[in-house]
């Protein structure tokens, strides 16, 4: 098992059933979220027999870099390799407003977007909240910076790996853990209303972005066949149940394809299903993937996209292109070596 993934309180159960006390459970998270200890040898205020005890009911290597690419942009793309194989990848992105980093959540995805290249290799497993930690510690060493920002939206969804997400996002916040604001964390999902819900039950003050990505069923379905489980009326049901509920906006993620959901009487549809809510749309040029057969929206058409949601007071923002040449902006994401 990964000491990562224990929490706080199960770090300081487990030190009680071996007799020691519950400060050295701080102790222990220091080293592994402040100083980002590598190995229990490293942790040099702890007594030796505690450290062969954490040796031997806990691993604290998680991930091995197979490859890192750097974009032009700066953007930096990591391939790692899990304890059984398995290969996943991170995104870090440079940012005027500080470091963010995308984590992936499974290996492979069942959501199956025509779009993603992330979809093509279906689910093998959910990562452990300890490994989902994991990459942003890695990438941290690998930067030699901290990371300020976290976007839960690489390979997988995660409302479909739920409760590991959950500690995931409870560690990541707290003080004593990697200590990043809930306000600078988002976590994006295709549409799981059930989970959408749950989420906004939950109580952290993390952002939501969903992935809408066409304002009616036709054209959804199409692109997303998790439509045919939750189609357009019942995640925009959920969203407003969210919003309700946590008084917070939601981001809508639109990816912008040519000719499939780019038209301005598309936008329109969008503008009028969107009215009267608290969210602001991202809208993000398409990736092409060889997976797909999909192209990227003219930047006219996206233009005008943008000019029609303006005009009917929708928020909405067009995302500025990061990664795209070494194949880790978003949708580009793949759990293999190429």
């Amino acid at each position: 098992m990964l000491i990562y993934d224990l929490t706080l309180d199960e770090l300081v159960s487990f030190l009680n059933e071996h007799e020691f006390k519950n400060y050295r459970a701080n102790q222990i998270w220091h080293w592994l979220y402040k100083q980002k200890a590598k190995t229990f040898d490293e942790m040099e205020n702890l007594p030796n027999d505690l450290i062969k005890i954490l040796k031997e009911n806990f691993k604290i290597e998680a991930l091995e870099l197979v490859v890192q690419h750097t974009s032009v942009d700066g953007t930096l793309k990591c391939l790692f390799s899990l304890h059984d194989g398995h290969l996943i990848e991170s995104v870090l992105m440079k940012q005027h407003y500080g470091n963010s980093i995308c984590v992936t959540t499974q290996v492979g995805c069942n959501i199956g977007c025509s779009f993603c290249a992330s979809g093509v290799l279906a689910k093998k497993r959910d990562l452990t909240s300890g490994e989902i930690i994991a990459q942003v510690i890695e990438t941290e060493r690998l930067l030699g910076e901290r990371i300020n920002y976290i976007v839960v939206m690489g390979i997988g969804e995660p409302f479909d790996n739920y409760e590991n997400l959950k500690h995931f996002l409870l560690t990541v916040n707290d003080p004593k853990g990697l200590e990043i604001g809930a306000r600078h964390i988002t976590v994006s999902t295709s549409g799981i209303v059930p989970k959408i819900k749950e989420y906004a039950d939950f109580g952290i003050q993390v952002n939501l972005a969903v992935s809408l990505h066409a304002p009616n069923n036709k054209i959804r379905s199409g692109l997303m066949k998790i439509n045919q489980a939750y189609p357009v009326e019942e995640v925009l049901d959920a969203i407003r149940y969210y919003i309700k509920k946590t008084k917070r906006r939601v981001t809508i993620e639109y990816i912008l394809i040519d000719g499939v959901n780019d038209m301005v009487e598309v936008a329109g549809e969008l503008a009028q299903k969107l009215r009267g809510l608290n969210v602001y749309v991202n809208l993000i040029p398409y990736n092409e993937v060889i997976e797909a057969p999909y192209k990227r929206s003219k930047y006219e058409a996206q233009l005008a996209f943008y000019d029609v949601l303006k005009k009917h007071n929708i928020q909405v923002t067009l995302r500025k292109e990061q990664g795209h040449d070494i194949n880790a902006a978003c949708g580009q994401l793949r759990s293999q070596h190429l």
